[in-house]
């Protein structure tokens, strides 16, 4: 099948490929709790999945003690790894990937979680092989800096403007236009799809077997 708009496809993880968005936000209230920091809602909590964890945590509680968000972020890695087995793909991500692979699509990664927290959930899902390029909020510049998506480009020789950014927070979106990349939103992670929507994204998909029938159509 001929590719339509883009060579290489790059996805967020949390929230976009893994069902975790739940989770990090419980595990972002709980390092406050035991901190004894205010513990921010539920929606706060949730805006800052996608930024690496030190900007998560002053995003986040940004009248704490900035000696406090480092503390924020280890008992953070505390709490989520005593939960991330748990974790699993959402409905359709494989096949969707497999498919897409097939097609000859360049795949990749472009996440806020450390290189650690990516190569243990890249194992754990069993698609490590999967993509040709990942970047990690540790290695580079914090989204939505363009840093990441021109870091996957380079490296894999393509070109930014037919390189497709696909997440689930504005953080994901801005970071594609900052790169000149395009940008496609999916509706079920952390942020809501109103917020998405004021990005002006190339699509919104409502689920993982929508965002899969767009790719195929258009991409």
């Amino acid at each position: 099948m001929a590719k339509k708009q883009f060579d290489l496809l790059v996805f967020d993880w949390d929230g976009t490929l893994m069902d975790s968005t739940p989770t990090i936000v419980k595990c972002i209230q709980s390092a406050a709790k035991d901190l004894g920091l205010p513990v921010p809602a539920d929606s706060a909590a949730a805006f800052v999945i996608g930024l690496s964890l030190p900007a998560a945590m002053q995003a986040v509680l940004p009248d704490a003690d900035p000696r406090m968000h480092a503390k924020m972020v280890e008992r953070y890695r505390f709490h989520y790894l005593t939960r991330d087995h748990e974790l699993t793909l959402f409905t359709g991500v494989r096949d969707m990937l497999n498919d897409l692979s097939q097609q000859g699509y360049f795949l990749a990664v472009a996440t806020g979680k450390s290189r650690v927290g990516l190569s243990r959930a890249l194992h754990t899902a069993n698609l490590t092989s999967v993509f040709d390029a990942t970047r990690c909020a540790d290695e580079t510049f914090s989204k939505p800096h363009p840093a990441m998506l021109q870091e996957i480009t380079r490296e894999l020789g393509q070109d930014m403007r037919r390189t497709v950014m696909i997440g689930d927070t504005t953080h994901d979106l801005q970071m594609a236009k900052n790169a000149g990349a395009g940008g496609v939103a999916v509706e079920f992670g952390a942020h809501p799809a109103h917020e998405l929507a004021e990005m002006a994204p190339l699509y919104s998909a409502k689920s993982i077997h929508d965002l899969h029938a767009w790719l195929n159509e258009y991409a």
